[in-house]
């Protein structure tokens, strides 16, 4: 296992995107926030278990994440939690993604939003095609199979 970037803070992570999609390709986006969306981050909170992203208006937009309000501001200045959020992406990016969506049928699924050295939220998309139900079961086979057969090597007498 690699060693953690110190400079790489994890706010939330996507657990069941790489069960149930083949990601193809990963890449790295900006978030446009709002200010009490960006102090909730800080704290931790977010999920995006349930999002994905869209091409709509030119651009690309984060729907159904759910970042929670900021309780420490006041009622005036709260953001809606579950608002489409905009990707900040480079256009030629952007056009191959739509392409690879609109031609090929693949999802844009989120994997993880974190901070970076700069402290700007990033948030990691990967361009991904689902997994069938077989597809699945032959993974959990193979990483039941590596795990015992690194239980076999190290001589476990109790597996």
């Amino acid at each position: 296992m690699a060693a953690k970037d110190p400079d790489h803070k994890t706010v939330a992570e996507n657990r069941k995107a790489r069960h149930e999609y083949f990601i193809e390709q990963v890449f790295e986006a900006g978030i446009s926030l709002t200010g009490t969306e960006v102090k909730s981050l800080r704290l931790g909170h977010a999920n995006i278990a349930e999002s994905y992203a869209s091409p709509e208006d030119k651009g690309l937009m984060l729907l159904n994440s759910y970042i929670p309000e900021y309780k420490m501001a006041g009622p005036f200045f709260q953001h809606t939690p579950r608002r489409p959020r905009r990707l900040l992406l480079k256009a030629r990016e952007i056009h191959k993604l739509q392409i690879a969506i609109d031609r090929e049928g693949m999802t844009l699924i989120p994997l993880e939003i974190y901070f970076n050295a700069k402290g700007r939220a990033k948030l990691k998309l990967g361009l991904a095609k689902g997994k069938k139900l077989h597809d699945r079961r032959a993974d959990a086979a193979k990483r039941d199979w590596q795990r015992d057969k690194a239980r076999l090597m190290r001589g476990d007498k109790n597996g």
